[in-house]
């Protein structure tokens, strides 16, 4: 696990920087909410009619008024932006670095078989995930705890839940497509997720867009759906588990028989 051990210690800078601020932004957001808990009727008001606007954003689904709503507002879009990126950029650059840093050769030329090196990058990549997420998670509760609010914890849990496999479809996604290209490709990992991101917006305000849900990961990982009705839709992550799978899978197959460029 000498490559494994070697991924996490390289990210881990990374890894820190976009859990904390993730989190501690989700955690500051939280803490506004008593704050505004008298003016809550009237902003609650004023997002359900803002049509379109709403829609998009999910807004006409979620009680601003109340602690859930809010959360799945205020830190549903922090954490699927924020999330969603990290997730990305983790992905794109796990392999194309090993070209462009010429560790690949070094790594072929001592022994180290590509089939070892693509499975514990990917285990790196699945670590990495797991553990921004119990932070942003950890953090959250602490929110909770904070302001002297009761979790919905069936909601909560699944929209977190939720949120990992969209950030692990996103990261596999890109996974693959770092075996492809030889430099880091963060540009390319920002556009996929923010391509995702968008695609959602359209399918919340046009029901003529519905086929885009078979897409786009965001369309499982809403809060505004998820909070609004306890239940998240196990046919989209099905599918999204068949992508992140798919995803994987070329970029094990790809990089075990490209040529590696000294």
């Amino acid at each position: 696990m000498t490559i494994f051990s070697h991924e996490i210690k390289q990210n881990r800078k990374m890894l820190i920087i976009w859990s904390l601020s993730v989190g501690l932004l989700m955690v500051t957001c939280m803490m506004l909410y008593p704050q505004m808990q008298s003016q809550m009727e009237d902003i609650n008001k004023m997002y359900s009619s803002m049509g379109s606007f709403s829609e998009a954003f999910g807004m006409d689904k979620l009680n601003f008024g109340t602690v859930m709503g809010f959360y799945g507002i205020e830190c549903g879009n922090i954490l699927g932006i924020g999330g969603a990126f990290f997730a990305a950029m983790v992905g794109i650059s796990m392999l194309s670095k090993e070209e462009s840093g010429h560790t690949a050769e070094f790594l072929l030329t001592h022994g180290v078989s590509r089939k070892r090196i693509v499975s514990e990058k990917l285990l790196a990549v699945l670590t990495i995930i797991v553990v921004f997420n119990a932070i942003c998670i950890g953090l959250s509760a602490i929110s909770f705890k904070f302001i002297g609010e009761e979790i919905a914890m069936k909601e909560f849990l699944l929209f977190h839940l939720a949120q990992f496999i969209m950030q692990c479809e996103l990261a596999f996604i890109c996974y693959g497509i770092s075996s492809y290209i030889k430099r880091g490709g963060n540009g390319i990992g920002i556009g996929i997720a923010s391509l995702g991101y968008f695609l959602n917006i359209i399918l919340n305000i046009s029901d003529k867009a519905q086929w885009l849900k078979y897409v786009t990961p965001f369309a499982y990982s809403d809060a505004a759906d998820i909070l609004s009705k306890a239940e998240i839709k196990w046919d989209l992550i099905g599918i999204g588990i068949f992508y992140a799978i798919a995803g994987a899978a070329i970029g094990f197959w790809q990089y075990c028989k490209k040529d590696i460029v000294s």
